[in-house]
């Protein structure tokens, strides 16, 4: 069936429920503005849980120029949203929550109780209390042919009228918390310029041997430093862990130089990952170790006690070496300062940590409305931006969220 629309009374609608949409709605509600907010799914904030399961970094602790620079190209524009909401700031936010945050040794920052839930509990009741109402379960459609906001319910078809949107629809990975991408063709009937969206902090597909996928899949691979190619020719290096998959490589380690492989991948068809298995031994000990005479002992026996390699990464040494280099000292002490690895696409969009890609730049005014829909603003993971893991991700849609929203109340005329 099909409701009436219902009147505007210079009411703004945000349409998702994520961090950045959340984080509209609070920003339009303390300026006075009648605020709705609807979600597909049946409840709000679904993928912030998901992000806090493992311990929710909240956002970076690192000076504020190198923090902006973690966003590539989008750094100027992204800088742009958290001039007047940073880290610090967000950090201020959280605590007026009554949630206290620590600093963790990699400078990522934490809530003290290391979950989403608590923080999106207390944020939700305070909202209430602001008089944003939540509409859950209202899937949506588009417009009607009266320029109407139309959802999908299970009352059936509503119509909306509002004075002015925020979009907040998040990326395209992990469809089934909301975040499936199918706003793309909404917006590209409009005439809106839009990305085409791809995978951020994920995974990488490699042609394993069978050896290597049924031996070694789910094996993590610790202490490495890898390293990848930039678009200038500079090299781009990470310390710290992955994991061999069945067919490829994934964890915190790939996320972090996802963007430069995903652009070799795009460009060449293939992108060199290089590791360094040994990162606390030079190229010169490492070399005259393994010129020692073997008394006997088999390679992988010289390479565990002499190298100090475990057995994964002795795998991957036979996995991505020819086997004369493996058998001349020399060259396999090279191998082992910087093991070539060759890696063939990305793992799905739908498991991507995050996506790139989305609604350009040149769609959008400086307070992120929609040229080619004036009254319509986006915030968050649907703008064509990515960040790596480490908070940055959540900092920016936070910031975006209250950028948009001030556009918002602008455009209604309402004071912030």
């Amino acid at each position: 069936m099909h409701s009436q629309p219902i009147s505007a009374d210079s009411s703004v609608a945000i349409i998702g429920g994520g961090p950045a949409g959340l984080m509209a709605a609070e920003t339009l509600a303390r300026a006075g503005a009648r605020v709705t907010v609807y979600d597909a799914m049946p409840s709000v904030g679904r993928k912030f849980l998901l992000a806090g399961v493992g311990g929710m970094n909240i956002t970076h602790s690192e000076p504020k120029a190198a923090f902006i620079q973690r966003y590539r190209e989008a750094s100027p524009w992204v800088a742009e949203w958290l001039e007047s909401f940073d880290a610090d700031r967000l950090c201020d936010w959280i605590h007026d929550l009554n949630i206290d945050t620590f600093i963790g040794s990699s400078g990522r920052v934490f809530p003290v109780e290391m979950k989403a839930a608590p923080l999106l509990r207390a944020w939700l009741r305070r909202l209430r209390e602001a008089g944003v109402d939540i509409q859950t379960r209202h899937r949506w459609l588009g417009w009607d042919a009266q320029g109407h906001l139309s959802f999908a319910t299970p009352a059936g078809i509503t119509s909306v009228h509002a004075s002015a949107v925020v979009l907040a629809l998040g990326g395209g990975s992990w469809a089934r918390l909301g975040s499936d991408g199918a706003w793309t063709s909404l917006l590209s009937a409009r005439g809106v310029t839009i990305r085409e969206l791809l995978p951020a902090n994920c995974g990488f597909t490699a042609d394993w041997s069978a050896h290597m996928q049924n031996r070694f899949a789910g094996a993590p691979l610790k202490q490495v430093i890898a390293s990848v190619s930039a678009p200038d020719k500079t090299f781009i290096e990470r310390r710290g862990e992955c994991v061999v998959t069945h067919d490829g490589l994934e964890g915190s380690l790939i996320y972090a130089l996802s963007a430069e492989l995903r652009d070799q991948l795009s460009a060449c068809g293939e992108a060199r990952l290089t590791l360094d298995l040994a990162p606390d031994r030079s190229l010169a000990e490492l070399s005259a170790a393994l010129q020692q005479p073997r008394k006997g002992q088999s390679l992988s026996s010289i390479l565990r006690k002499r190298a100090g390699l475990d057995p994964v990464k002795i795998a991957l040494l036979h996995e991505c070496l020819a086997k004369d280099a493996i058998t001349e000292s020399a060259s396999l002490a090279a191998g082992i300062k910087a093991l070539p690895i060759r890696l063939t696409g990305t793992r799905p969009l739908d498991e991507a940590i995050s996506s790139a890609g989305g609604v350009c730049r040149s769609a959008l005014d400086n307070q992120l409305m929609l040229r080619a829909l004036p009254g319509t603003f986006c915030a968050g993971e649907m703008l064509d931006w990515e960040a790596p893991t480490g908070g940055y991700l959540l900092t920016a849609c936070f910031a975006s969220g209250r950028h948009a929203a001030l556009g918002a109340l602008n455009w209604i005329g309402q004071p912030a």
